[in-house]
């Protein structure tokens, strides 16, 4: 029997991809991922993570990432909710895998948890049993397996924008960091960089706020 996890990390940032992670394993060998330590990735730190990260990729049968980059998920936005984008990718992992597993743990992001399992439902080409659950990725090791390998594929790939831009921060809207390059690059440019979801709200309001100071300095 196959099990399969599935999380993402990067959901709500103002900048940088989104990246959903799958993870496979025997169900006999699920203990072997509660000897490694896993857990929910937030809750443990970030040379944890990359050293689990590296453990896990030997253990787990099967094991994938997709980025959703800023400009794809305000293209996608424009016609599908972001629960909606979140299964229409899981769908491409879950597809793409060599043996498909027999159950399908996820972190659910719909407000009625079963509800995400039945979006997941309509992009899969193959029966299985889906378990749309909130907190999944601390219930259950296998979808913790997949949260830490997102989290750490996201941590690089902010790493190699960071080498392009400058300090960008995390890229969530609460640092600091990431709101200062933000209103810097907009004073600078007159525009959002194209590593920012122009959709979100953050970024809306972060360039209209730039631009009325602009105004108001000239009235």
């Amino acid at each position: 029997m196959i099990i399969a996890g599935i999380d993402e990390a990067g959901r709500g940032p103002a900048l940088g991809p989104m990246v959903l992670a799958i993870a496979t394993i025997e169900k006999s060998r699920e203990e072997e991922l509660l000897g490694l330590g896993v857990k929910d990735s937030k809750q443990v730190t970030p040379a944890t993570r990359v050293k689990q990260s590296k453990a896990l990729k030997k253990m787990l049968r099967e094991f994938n990432c997709i980025h959703i980059d800023a400009a794809e998920l305000d293209g996608l936005m424009d016609w599908k909710s972001l629960n909606e984008i979140e299964a229409m990718r899981i769908g491409l992992l879950l597809n793409g895998l060599r043996e498909k597993p027999d159950v399908v743990y996820v972190d659910a992001p719909d407000p009625i948890a079963v509800n995400f399992g039945k979006r997941i439902k309509k992009y899969i080409s193959f029966n299985t049993v889906i378990k749309s659950e909130h907190k999944a990725d601390s219930t259950y090791p296998i979808v913790s397996a997949a949260s830490v390998i997102a989290k750490v594929e996201r941590d690089a790939a902010i790493k190699k924008l960071c080498k392009k831009y400058g300090e960008i921060g995390s890229g969530y809207p609460h640092d600091p960091k990431t709101i200062s390059f933000l209103c810097n690059f907009i004073k600078r440019n007159k525009k959002l960089p194209a590593i920012a979801r122009k959709s979100w709200e953050t970024n809306k309001a972060l360039t209209a706020s730039v631009f009325q100071k602009r105004l108001s300095k000239w009235s």
